[in-house]
């Protein structure tokens, strides 16, 4: 029968202790000899007048070396020599090793230890401190057992701040306020139960460790980061951009280098929490097991300041940190080494996919065409393939397209929905009446958003020095000419949720805050796989004016940082106006798309009248959609808003919707529109209006 797996670990922790309670066995033997009282009954709770005079007489003699504890030491050590020589993983050892601990600092651990692991301690180190409510070691008794002087200075150095023990969280020093030969010695539960065999982290540090497999070495960067890492890097940081995962590439590129990976995900640090002792925490833990750390994303830390960073920066162990920013030489002392994250190719995707869904997905669906507007991480498909598996499931079918782009959508973090409204897209291109030539540049946007990265990316076509990634769209044109509609159908036929930017979370009175509101949204959007729209973009991003007073300064301010801003934005953005002429031009440049929406002529005001009734309601016979469409020139929006007033006093009536309801619905919207009510422009229907 095999050994089993930790076994010669666990028999050098216990041998270690036998030494202890060796050596303690024989201190007890030592006091009981020299006792001054040996016949005190209260012993531990007064002091007796022999034991005054035995003080006043000078300090007690020490604790003679038991022959046996050294006897059994050097035993317990030649077989941990043969058992390391074997292959076997001495985790005390190992401890040592990687905390650089003395042999006097060993001692210290195991006598602190001796009663977390064995209660007759606890009883005998009360009697050594002739106090029975002391039951842990003192710094004075560790001294006492090793044979060491309490004025020595070993004591002060082995406990001092900095120190391996203290440093590392090893051992914690209780009752900082009682005098230092007195004070407690505890080893804290996570320390004790590694050497024991456990592996399950520390509480605090289990709040943010996740799962983080290794990522494919995209372009060669993990190769390189590791190469760093085994060159004495200590510190690595790895920026993202939107499609890019740098926790996959990292944890790689740690994996090369021979180490563990830690990964913590600072984006479940509480606001309140103390960062400087959660890291101490997680160096431990790395330190424990062998692993360097993975830390990010570090916008997660929001607010804090540099200093805030630097407690995981300049942990005692590799470090790989990663985020969106540029790197800021405040948050570490260590020059550290630098990449930028890659997006996995088209190709890797593809091949992503196939791996995930098995074989899984219905015939004809091609899962990386379905998905190419979508910037995903490795991850990321990771996870939207088991969504769409599990929602396949549900309904006892094959993964089909919607399956796809809903385990898709089901990536996008939350944060944008905080500062614009999401919208589901339901309704398609058949639902969009207007002229041929808009819809072949709606098209034309679409085919632009699957393509992108080929075309930006791969083949470079924007320049070696363009920064434009994303793609911006300006749809002008009246109220009610379908532009928003538009905008969720683009946004639908991709697959993408809708984000409209609410204007009264962005606009504030404060100088500077609405661009850090814009800010804020630009960042989150670019954060998920979504259409930004931009309604009564105007009010936004308006013409720049010349400078007489402050206001005017301020606003150009917020138009200048949006230009700037719209130029480095990597997701899809549409601007909605009914002004055009009152946007800056220079938002010209910066647009893939304009589009007009012009007033429907009548051939399509009669489609919307039509689409806009729907088949579902009951009709008049006598409705004339004819005369409708030819006599009153309104838009799509007015149609709508006509055909819903006309149903709703259809339903009050109990009768079917009628040329009386719909005439008299349009006149209630013409004097919503200002617009005169004429005899000549409603013609024989005009007795209906009265």
């Amino acid at each position: 029968m095999s050994e089993v797996p930790g076994a010669a670990s666990l028999t050098h922790v216990l041998g270690r202790l036998e030494v202890v309670g060796r050596r303690v066995g024989a201190a007890v033997e030592w006091r009981r000899s020299s006792d001054p009282d040996p016949a005190d009954r209260f012993r531990g709770l007064h002091i007796s007048p022999a034991q005054v005079e035995a003080l006043l007489a000078g300090a007690p003699p020490p604790v003679p070396p038991s022959p046996e504890a050294a006897a059994l030491l050097e035993q317990i050590e030649a077989e941990a020599d043969a058992a390391e020589a074997d292959g076997a993983d001495l985790r005390l050892r190992r401890m040592a090793r990687t905390f650089d601990l003395g042999e006097l600092e060993v001692e210290l651990l195991l006598i602190a230890l001796a009663p977390d692991l064995d209660s007759r301690f606890e009883r005998l180190y009360g009697y050594l401190h002739d106090d029975v409510s002391r039951r842990r070691a003192s710094t004075g008794l560790w001294l006492e057992l090793c044979g060491v002087e309490p004025a020595s200075a070993a004591a002060w150095r082995a406990l001092a701040a900095g120190a391996p023990l203290v440093e590392g969280r090893l051992v914690v020093v209780e009752e900082p306020d009682r005098p230092f030969l007195t004070r407690a010695l505890r080893v804290p539960d996570r320390v004790s139960a590694f050497l024991l065999g456990a592996d399950a982290p520390d509480g605090a540090v289990r709040e943010l460790v996740y799962d983080c497999p290794s990522g494919p070495d995209l372009a060669g960067l993990a190769e390189r980061l590791a190469r760093a890492i085994d060159g004495g890097a200590r510190l690595a940081y790895v920026r993202e951009r939107a499609g890019t995962a740098a926790g996959p590439l990292a944890a790689a590129a740690l994996r090369m280098a021979g180490l563990e990976v830690l990964p913590l995900d600072l984006r479940r640090v509480r606001q309140d929490e103390d960062l400087t002792a959660l890291a101490a925490l997680c160096a431990r833990e790395a330190r424990l097991l062998g692993a360097g750390v993975l830390a990010g994303p570090l916008d997660a830390l929001g607010t804090r300041d540099a200093s805030a960073i630097r407690t995981i920066a300049e942990l005692p162990t590799p470090v790989v940190l990663y985020g969106s920013a540029n790197w800021d030489p405040l948050w570490s002392r260590q020059v550290p080494y630098r990449c930028d994250a890659e997006p996995p190719a088209p190709e890797e995707r593809e091949r992503l996919w196939a791996a995930e869904l098995d074989g899984q997905v219905a015939s004809l669906v091609d899962p990386a065409a379905v998905t190419r507007p979508f910037r995903l991480t490795g991850d990321q498909v990771r996870r939207a393939a088991r969504a769409a598996r599990l929602q396949a499931a549900a309904a006892d079918r094959a993964v089909s397209a919607e399956d796809l782009r809903a385990g898709a959508r089901a990536q996008n973090a939350a944060g944008l929905e905080r500062l614009a409204v999401r919208i589901q897209p339901a309704v398609g291109f058949a639902d969009l009446i207007l002229p041929e030539d808009v819809l072949e540049s709606l098209t034309e946007l679409i085919v632009r958003a699957r393509h992108r990265e080929l075309v930006l990316g791969r083949w470079a076509m924007g320049g070696a020095s363009s920064r434009r990634r994303g793609l911006t769209s300006l749809f002008a044109g009246a109220s009610g000419t379908g532009k928003t509609m538009a905008a969720e159908v683009l946004a639908g036929e991709m697959g993408l949720d809708l984000y409209v930017v609410d204007l009264a979370s962005v606009v504030d009175k404060y100088v500077g805050e609405t661009e850090k509101n814009l800010d804020r949204i630009f960042a989150e959007a670019e954060s998920v796989n979504g259409v930004l729209l931009f309604d009564e973009a105007d009010a936004l991003f308006g013409k720049r004016s010349d400078v007489s007073d402050a206001h005017d300064r301020y606003a150009n301010v917020e138009v200048a940082y949006l230009l700037q801003r719209m130029e480095l934005f990597e997701g899809i953005a549409i601007l909605a106006t009914n002004l055009r002429s009152n946007l800056d031009e220079a938002f010209a440049r910066r647009l893939d798309l304009l589009i007009d929406f012009p007033e429907p002529e009548e051939e399509d005001r009669l489609r919307l009248w039509q689409r806009c009734l729907g088949t579902a309601a009951p009709r008049d016979e006598d409705l004339d959609l004819e005369f409708l469409a030819r006599a009153f020139k309104v838009s799509g929006g007015n149609i709508r808003n006509i055909v819903v007033a006309a149903a709703y006093a259809a339903a009050e009536d109990g009768s079917p919707i009628s040329m009386g309801h719909l005439v008299r619905a349009t006149m209630r919207e013409y004097r919503k529109l200002g617009r005169m009510v004429v005899e000549s422009e409603f013609g024989r229907y005009y007795t209906l209006v009265r």
